[in-house]
C-alpha cells in the first residue's frame, strides 16, 4: 500500500492552516462556487460526474441515492459538505457523530439541501430532535457502510463491488485526491469494454457514431489551420481581401513598411491555434468520445459554443470573410453530429494504480496545465475585447511606428481589416483555452497516454508559431511576448512531470494470450485532482 501520508499541494495547505481548518477551507471554497448555479455546472463538468450507472444506484439506511458513494463529515463541516457535494457527483453526505449540543448546527446544514442527508448520533435525544430535519440515520456497526480514509481509487471501487454496500470518503481524502475524486471512483466503478476502431465505422453517414463526426471536426480545423497559414506565408491577401481594402499588397507597403509583416503575424497565430484546436478535437473525439467518456463530449460542446460563435464578430467589425464562413458552414453542422448525442456505453481500458511520487508529479503537472489554460482563456478575452474595440494595443502601435488614426486616413477599411484578424484569434485562443483546461481537469488519468500527446501537440502547434513568426518579423518586444514564454515554460513542465504518469502502460494479463481481452472490472487509477 502506498504511503499516503504527504501530499505537496495537502502538505502546504496543512503546514499553513492546519489539517481541519484546510479541510474547511477546501469545502468552504468548494461550497461558496457551487452554491450559484452558475459556479455549480462549472464544477459539475469540471470535476463532477453527471452520468453514473443505474449499476451504482442503492440506499443507506432506507435513503434512495444515485450514487452510493459520499462524504461523511464532523457536524462542523455538515453545511459545506451539503452546499458543495451535489456538482461533485457524491450520493449523500453523512454528519457523524452528532450529539445534542450539535442538533442545530446540523439543523441549519439540513435546510434547503439537495442531497440525502444522513447522520450518525450519538445519542437518542440528538436523533430524536433531528428526526423531522434529515432523511436517515446510520450507525457505526452497519456492514454495509464503508468509511474510508485511503483515496486509492481502485479500493473504494472494489468496495461498491459488494452489492448494496455504501462507500463514505473522509474530508481528508478530498484534500488528497482533489475533488474529482468521486469521479474517478464512479469511473473506475462502471464495467466496461473495449473501444471500437476506425474499421468498426460504416460507410454510412448516417450511422456513424458521434467520435467520427468529431474526428472529421478536428482534421478539418487542422486543414483550415493550415491552410490559412499557407496563404499567409503566400500571398498574404486573397481576392476578397484586395476587394475589400481596394489596395494590393505593394500599396499596403507602401501605407507602413511594417503593415504586411504585421498582418501576418496575427494570421499565423490564429492559423496556429486553429491547428491546436483540431489537434484537442481530434484527440477528445478518438480518445474521449470513441470510448463512451462522458465527459469528453462536454469539454467538445463547451469549447466549440464559445468558437463556432466567434464568426459573428462580423457584426462588430463589419468585414465579412468568405474563407472563414464557409469554414465554419462546413463544420458546425458535422460539430453537431459530435455533440448531440451522449457517448454510448463505456469502452475505456483501465490501467492499475502506480507508484504514489509518479502521481505526486503529475498532479503538479495537472496543476499547470490548468493554469496555463486559465491564461489563456483571460489572454483570449483580452484579445477579443481590443480587437473588438482599440484594436491596437500599445506595443502593435511601437512596432509599427504609428498610430491608429493615420492608418484609417490612408484608407478607412485598414483598421476594421485588422480588428477582425485580431477578434478572430481571441475568439479561437478562448475555445482552445477551454478545452486545455477542462481536458487537464477531467482527463488526468493514469495511462491516458492520448491526454498526453493531445495536450502537447497543441502546445507545440500554438506556441511554436507565434514565437517564430515574432522572430521572423523582428516584432521582439519582451513584454508582449512574455505570456508566450511564460505559457510554454508551464506547459513543458506540467507535461514533462505528468509524461510518466499518463503514459503509462497496463501490465500484460496472462488471459490476453489465451482467450483476447479479459472482460474489465472498471477498475482505474487514482488519477488526479
Amino acid at each position: 500500500m502506498p504511503d499516503w501520508t504527504y501530499h505537496p499541494l495537502r502538505g502546504l495547505a496543512a503546514a499553513v492552516l492546519g489539517r481541519r481548518r484546510s479541510q474547511r477551507t477546501a469545502l468552504r471554497l468548494l461550497a461558496s462556487i457551487g452554491s450559484r448555479p452558475a459556479g455549480a455546472r462549472l464544477i459539475a463538468r469540471g470535476f463532477g460526474h453527471r452520468h453514473p450507472p443505474k449499476r451504482l444506484a442503492g440506499e443507506i439506511a432506507g435513503v434512495p441515492v444515485t450514487v452510493r458513494l459520499g462524504l461523511s463529515v464532523p457536524p462542523s463541516l455538515a453545511r459545506e459538505a451539503v452546499r458543495a457535494m451535489p456538482p461533485l457527483g457524491a450520493g449523500v453526505v453523512e454528519v457523524a457523530p452528532v450529539s445534542a449540543a450539535d442538533v442545530e448546527t446540523v439543523r441549519e446544514a439540513a435546510a434547503g439541501r439537495s442531497i440525502p442527508l444522513v447522520v450518525r448520533a450519538r445519542d437518542p435525544e440528538a436523533e430524536a430532535a433531528l428526526e423531522s430535519h434529515v432523511d436517515g440515520f446510520t450507525s457505526g456497526d452497519d456492514p454495509h457502510v464503508v468509511r474510508v480514509s485511503d483515496p486509492s481509487v481502485t479500493a473504494a471501487a472494489a468496495a461498491l463491488e459488494e452489492p448494496g454496500a455504501v462507500v463514505l470518503a473522509r474530508p481528508g481524502v478530498l484534500v488528497e485526491a482533489g475533488p474529482g475524486w468521486f469521479a474517478r471512483v464512479t469511473e473506475a466503478a462502471t464495467p466496461t469494454a473495449p473501444a471500437p476502431g476506425l474499421r468498426d465505422v460504416g460507410r454510412d453517414p448516417r450511422r456513424w457514431p458521434a467520435w467520427w463526426w468529431g474526428l472529421l471536426v478536428g482534421l478539418g480545423m487542422t486543414g483550415a489551420g493550415l491552410g490559412a497559414a499557407a496563404i499567409t506565408l503566400g500571398p498574404v491577401l486573397l481576392w476578397y481581401d484586395r476587394d475589400y481594402l481596394g489596395m494590393t499588397l505593394h500599396e499596403l507597403h507602401a501605407v507602413n513598411h511594417h503593415l504586411v509583416h504585421f498582418l501576418q503575424h496575427d494570421r499565423i497565430t490564429m492559423a496556429g491555434t486553429m491547428v491546436a484546436i483540431g489537434a484537442l478535437y481530434t484527440g477528445l473525439a478518438v480518445g474521449g468520445i470513441r470510448r463512451g467518456r462522458p465527459w469528453a463530449r462536454e469539454v467538445y460542446l463547451l469549447s466549440g459554443a464559445i468558437g463556432f460563435p466567434t464568426v459573428f464578430y462580423f457584426l462588430s467589425t463589419g468585414f465579412v470573410e468568405p474563407l472563414h464562413t464557409a469554414t465554419a458552414l462546413v463544420l458546425f453542422p458535422m460539430f453537431v453530429a459530435a455533440v448531440r448525442r451522449t457517448p454510448h456505453a463505456p469502452r475505456w481500458r483501465p490501467v492499475p494504480e502506480g507508484p504514489e511520487p509518479e502521481r505526486r508529479r503529475a498532479l503538479v503537472g495537472q496543476l499547470l496545465l490548468i493554469v496555463t489554460g486559465a491564461g489563456l482563456f483571460v489572454g483570449g478575452t483580452v484579445i477579443s475585447v481590443v480587437g473588438l474595440t482599440g484594436v491596437f494595443v500599445p506595443a502593435d502601435l511601437a512596432f509599427l511606428g504609428t498610430g491608429a488614426p493615420a492608418l484609417e486616413a490612408a484608407n478607412p477599411r485598414l483598421v476594421p481589416f485588422v480588428a477582425h484578424d485580431r477578434a478572430g484569434f481571441g475568439g479561437a485562443l478562448m475555445a482552445a483555452a477551454v478545452a486545455i483546461v477542462l481536458l487537464s481537469a477531467w482527463g488526468w488519468r493514469r495511462g491516458e497516454a492520448w491526454v498526453f500527446w493531445t495536450l502537447t501537440a497543441a502546445a507545440a502547434t500554438g506556441f511554436l508559431p507565434a514565437v517564430v513568426v515574432h522572430g521572423a518579423i523582428h516584432y521582439t518586444d519582451f513584454i508582449h511576448l512574455a505570456p508566450v514564454y511564460f505559457g510554454i515554460a508551464l506547459t513543458g513542465t506540467g507535461l514533462l512531470l505528468a509524461r510518466p504518469y499518463l503514459c503509462a502502460r497496463a501490465p500484460a494479463e496472462p488471459e490476453d494470450r489465451d482467450t483476447g481481452p479479459a472482460p474489465s472490472t472498471g477498475r482505474d487509477g487514482r488519477g488526479a485532482a
